[in-house]
């Protein structure tokens, strides 16, 4: 395979009269038009998202974000942190400070 590419690459070369100018106006030319097309893929989809437009398949139904039941969860768990943080500020929880 590597031989075959080789030789298929060095028959390329030897036939085509070598031009860097053209090489480079080639280069250029299509540098510009992927920068264009990739301009006008952006400005595409940011104009199908600032009309509310969706880019590939709409969804049909939004999960569920939160239940009420992890909601009270989280509410016992923090009024547990409260407890605990007023413990320690009415004094009902002593600790040495070492750096004191």
């Amino acid at each position: 395979m590597t031989n075959f590419l080789a030789s298929f690459f060095s028959r390329f070369r030897s036939r085509v009269h070598q031009d860097p100018v053209r090489d480079w106006l080639v280069l250029l030319t299509f540098s510009i038009l992927i920068l264009l097309s990739i301009v006008v893929w952006n400005v595409w989809a940011f104009d199908t998202v600032a009309q509310g437009g969706v880019i590939g398949v709409a969804a049909t139904s939004t999960p569920q974000a939160f239940n009420q039941s992890s909601l009270d969860e989280i509410h016992t768990v923090f009024n547990k942190r409260s407890l605990e943080e007023s413990k320690y500020v009415t004094g009902v929880y002593r600790y040495n400070d070492p750096s004191q």
